[in-house]
């Protein structure tokens, strides 16, 4: 056969392969749950609830209280201890975004975040004009650390399958190392070829 023939066979089985796929925009906020797994939607609900539930309990109103202003928050680490791949970098962004826009809290940058950031003002000391550098040693201090664990148990029997998911995460006072708040969220779909009948 010439190679004019097989470049031609392998552009049409190309062609045909490519053919039934269609590709469609929508709105990131949507809820598309294809495969049951943790996705964005799981990730952004969670956040926002567990994050609504924190700043309701005792911890956010015992600090204010004390008259020590906004409370400053670090988002620390989130492990993932699921069966499945979950980004935990997503999930500490939503909880971030939450805390951030909830306007009652300040949440500072992480550890990773705080190296850039220095060597940028490193970097300013250099170059950059007296008027505009940036001076180090007026970082604000967290008064408080979130960390948590993602936790999931999959159920399957027949191609059908339950998908639970557990979200736990902790406040704790830098200071004192004492947990001010324990949050935790239940997550549950059912994944399968009929309707769950509950």
């Amino acid at each position: 056969m010439s190679r004019k023939v097989l470049v031609l066979l392998a552009v049409c089985t190309l062609a045909l392969g490519c053919a039934g796929k269609e590709v469609t925009r929508v709105d990131p906020d949507s809820t598309i749950d294809l495969s049951g797994k943790w996705n964005d939607a799981d990730s952004r609900m969670v956040s926002e609830k567990m994050i609504a539930e924190s700043l309701g309990h005792n911890w956010f109103v015992n600090h204010m209280d004390a008259g020590k202003g906004k409370p400053t928050v670090i988002v620390g680490t989130v492990r993932n201890k699921s069966s499945e791949h979950i980004s935990p970098v997503t999930f500490i962004a939503d909880i971030e975004r939450a805390y951030v826009n909830s306007g009652r809290v300040r949440v500072v940058a992480t550890a990773e975040e705080r190296e850039e950031i220095r060597d940028e003002r490193v970097d300013q000391g250099k170059y950059a004009s007296d008027e505009t550098i940036k001076k180090f040693g007026r970082e604000n201090g967290a008064d408080y650390m979130l960390i948590g664990t993602i936790s999931s148990i999959i159920d399957r029997e027949e191609g059908d399958e339950v998908r639970f998911y557990q979200v736990d995460l902790t406040l704790i006072d830098i200071e004192t190392n004492e947990k001010v708040w324990i949050g935790q969220e239940k997550l549950k779909k059912f994944v399968g070829r009929g309707k769950y009948k509950g």
